[in-house]
C-alpha cells in the first residue's frame, strides 16, 4: 500500500502529466531520510520539470510541506526513463533542457493550458479540503 507521501506526490504528478498511468513513485528511506523516485512517461519529464525547474521545486516544496507535519526529510528525485538518469536537485540533466527548448508550444498556448490546469487543480483539491493530512 502506497504511503501517504506516495499518494501525494502521485496526485500532483498526474494532474499535470499527459499519461498518468505511467507515473510510478518508489519510496526508499535513507540516512537522509525518505527518497523518492519518480518515474514519468519520457514525453512527460518535461511537464513535471517545467521551465527552469520551476515545477519539479514547487513540488519538492509542498513536499517539504508536508514532511513538516510528519516529522520527516522527504526528497524527490526525478527520474529520466530514456537512459535512467536522474535529474539534480535544483532542475534538469541537458538532455530535458533540449527537449524544453524543443518544445513549439506558444506562450499563449502554454498559458491557457496552465489557466485550465490550475482551475482543474483548484476544484480537484476542493474535493480533498476534509482529507486529514
Amino acid at each position: 500500500m502506497a504511503t501517504i507521501d506516495q499518494q501525494f506526490v502521485e496526485y500532483i504528478v498526474k494532474t499535470l502529466v499527459n499519461n498518468p498511468d505511467k507515473v510510478e513513485v518508489e519510496r526508499t528511506i535513507d540516512e537522509k531520510g525518505v527518497l523518492l523516485s519518480l518515474t514519468v512517461d519520457p514525453s512527460d519529464v518535461g511537464r513535471v520539470i517545467g521551465r527552469r525547474g520551476v515545477t519539479a521545486q514547487a513540488i519538492r516544496t509542498l513536499l517539504r510541506a508536508l514532511g513538516t507535519k510528519q516529522d520527516a526529510r522527504f526528497n524527490l528525485k526525478i527520474v529520466n526513463n530514456e537512459n535512467g538518469e536522474a535529474t539534480d536537485e535544483g532542475g534538469k540533466t541537458a538532455e530535458i533542457e533540449d527537449k524544453l527548448e524543443d518544445d513549439d508550444t506558444t506562450e499563449d498556448e502554454e498559458e491557457t493550458q496552465t489557466n485550465e490546469l490550475a482551475e482543474k487543480t483548484r476544484a480537484e483539491l476542493a474535493d480533498l479540503d476534509d482529507l486529514d493530512i
